[in-house]
């Protein structure tokens, strides 16, 4: 099945929105099917090449016109996913991923982005053989409620799933607030307890580390305390957790002490003009560190999401050396994930690349050629807030519309030629 996505799906304010299309779309060719400019409720008259006609559609990198739209070339093989976050291939082949799933009836509490509500729907989905199953279910969640526009949208829970060997699923669960929200006489109860954690979840099962706990006391980074683990990359020897909320790189061990790796630094950057500050005012930005694997030679990778004002560009994706954070590629917007390919070409997954401040959805995942040659777009339409990137033997897997409950996908998508 090929993914079929348009432009208009999902919309980005304060909170991500669902639109749908007009009630009467026009044919604008004549054609007899609906294009995407009728989707998006634009005139014919607005399109019209002097013949009568529609001028051709052109689409760009790992897109193909479809009926009138351009849509991402690459193969559904999960779809109906709350909130699909982190990808894994285990030992036999078979696919995982995370989703941070919808929330729940409550409690609720107020968080960055609005109010979010507490239910058991985290979820983990295994792809194996063409079908998908959810294998573990009833995992804490966070996530806009009903009222909200986006209802179930933009989950916190399980983030990243991890798989060494048959039997031994590890799973990170997110967290996105000061620590001491987990309280029992906090707004979420006793259920608060359950987020910012690192879980075994077969076998025995149960918590391996306190990774938000480790934050309440350690805060490497020095600044407010914050937790959102997200990334999670396992080893025979320990774990390595990239801590978004902390902008910090941590390490745990078999035993579940947590120890710091790395932080990252905040840097100054230009006020946006809509904050109508002083000429040359700047802000200071935080790193948000949203994913963490190993490069072909052997170093920790770790790429940022950026924090606000989220400018274009502003991205890094560094390499860690002696507990310290080397600057090893720029130029990206909104890092939320990286993986390397079979040949060391580094991979960078964009949530949003025209910036998560614009409005737009549109993600876009990008090759940096390990020759050195220049970045290349593999794809980015079709894709929306794009949530994982994994390469493995068969080709690319992407978790897209990673903030969409019941929407998101998992698709593969070709290797590039090189």
């Amino acid at each position: 099945m090929k993914l079929r996505i348009v432009l208009g799906i999902c919309g980005v304010a304060a909170a991500l929105s669902v639109s749908a299309a007009p009630a009467q779309a026009q044919d604008c060719n004549g054609d007899g099917r609906v294009n995407s400019l009728d989707i998006l409720g634009i005139g014919c008259e607005d399109f019209d090449d002097g013949a009568g006609g529609m001028e051709p559609i052109v689409c760009g990198p790992g897109a193909v016109e479809d009926n009138g739209l351009c849509v991402l070339d690459a193969d559904i093989l999960a779809e109906g996913l709350d909130n699909p976050r982190g990808l894994a291939l285990g030992p036999n082949g078979a696919l995982y991923v995370a989703e941070a799933g919808r929330g729940g009836a409550g409690p609720c509490t107020v968080g960055a982005e609005g109010e979010v509500c507490y239910g058991k729907t985290g979820a983990i989905t295994r792809i194996w053989g063409g079908q998908q199953e959810r294998i573990v279910t009833g995992l804490p969640s966070l996530a806009f409620p009903d009222s909200n526009a986006n209802p179930g949208g933009n989950a916190t829970g399980p983030h990243d799933v991890a798989v060494l060997g048959p039997g031994n699923v590890f799973t990170l669960i997110g967290l996105g607030f000061d620590p001491a929200v987990r309280a029992p006489d906090g707004p979420l109860g006793a259920n608060g307890a359950a987020f910012g954690q690192l879980v075994l979840l077969s076998g025995a099962g149960g918590n391996v580390a306190d990774i938000a706990g480790f934050e309440a006391v350690a805060n490497p980074d020095g600044q407010a305390p914050d937790s959102n683990p997200f990334s999670l990359f396992s080893t025979l020897d320990g774990h390595f957790v990239a801590d978004a909320g902390a902008n910090a790189l941590l390490h745990v061990t078999l035993d579940g002490t947590v120890s710091t790796v790395a932080t990252f630094p905040i840097r100054p950057v230009d006020a946006p003009p809509f904050l109508e500050l002083p000429d040359g005012a700047q802000l200071p930005m935080q790193s948000v560190p949203t994913t963490v694997t190993y490069g072909p030679d052997g170093a920790l990778y770790v790429g940022e999401l950026t924090g606000f004002p989220f400018p274009l560009g502003a991205a890094r994706v560094y390499r860690i050396r002696a507990g310290k954070a080397e600057m090893f590629a720029e130029g990206f917007t909104n890092i939320v994930d990286i993986a390397f390919g079979p040949n060391g070409d580094l991979y960078v997954l964009e949530i949003a690349t025209n910036s998560l401040l614009s409005g737009d959805t549109t993600g876009a995942l990008i090759r940096v050629p390990a020759n050195g040659a220049a970045h290349e777009i593999v794809a980015s339409e079709g894709l929306f807030m794009p949530s994982s990137v994994l390469v493995g033997p068969q080709g690319i897997y992407v978790s897209n519309c990673g903030v969409c409950a019941g929407a998101g996908q998992v698709v593969h998508i070709p290797l590039p030629a090189e």
